[in-house]
């Protein structure tokens, strides 16, 4: 199931779910730039190719984030298609106020 969150609610959500997983998928230069703490990196052009290898588990819950919000919707809709049971879009962190690493 895909849904769109704002960012901190879906933040909130994201650390009250013990086995979730905060996915950033721009690209590794924009990342390393800043990115919110306890996020991964996980490039919007890797989904098709590697998602499935790299979150093995459908039904654990993935939260993804990007810069603006347009390629974490591409990739939140990506993982619903691909049988991914829980995807929520949390949009881009240019909304983002809390800290960065």
């Amino acid at each position: 199931m895909y849904q769109k969150k704002e960012i901190h609610a879906g933040l909130e959500e994201f650390r009250s779910i013990p086995n979730a997983l905060l996915v950033d998928v721009r690209n590794p230069s924009e990342y390393d730039g800043g990115h919110i703490p306890g996020s991964i990196n996980f490039a919007l052009s890797r989904i098709l190719q590697e998602a499935e290898e790299a979150f093995p588990d459908k039904s654990q819950p993935l939260f993804v984030y990007c810069q603006s919000g347009a390629r974490s919707a591409r990739a939140g809709k990506l993982l619903d298609l691909m049988g991914y049971e829980s995807v929520t879009d949390l949009g881009g962190i240019a909304s983002y106020n809390g800290p960065r690493e």
